[in-house]
């Protein structure tokens, strides 16, 4: 049996605007097209993040998106001088890599890593 691919990720949000600055002016996914309560971006790897305005109970325990940015310290220090929350710091992790943790506008946790240099 072949293995599954990711075809989607849909993310709850409370309001689209606050949600397409992050996802779109702060992590620079590509805005495919937007319909009523719906956005759909593209990442860098052709993956689609569909933003979908409606009710969500984000929680620490939920599933995390996780992206990664070319410039890890720059990201996050434009999404606090957003006013956006940091979780938990850039910092080297023992698998490997540089990230940090951020809430969107509505609160889901989102990992942020640049990979270790070589």
């Amino acid at each position: 049996m072949a293995a599954a691919s990711i075809s989607r990720l849909v993310v709850s949000v409370s309001a689209l605007k606050p949600a397409l600055t992050f996802y779109e002016g702060l992590l620079g996914l590509r805005l495919a097209r937007a319909a009523d309560e719906l956005a759909w971006l593209t990442t860098g790897d052709g993956v689609e993040v569909m933003l979908h305005e409606r009710a969500a109970l984000p929680s620490d325990t939920a599933v995390a998106l996780g992206f990664l940015v070319p410039d890890l310290d720059g990201t996050v220090d434009a999404w606090t001088a957003r006013g956006g929350a940091l979780v938990d710091p850039p910092e080297e992790r023992p698998w490997g890599e540089r990230m940090a943790v951020v809430r969107d506008p509505d609160g889901h946790l989102v990992c942020l890593s640049q990979a270790a240099p070589a």
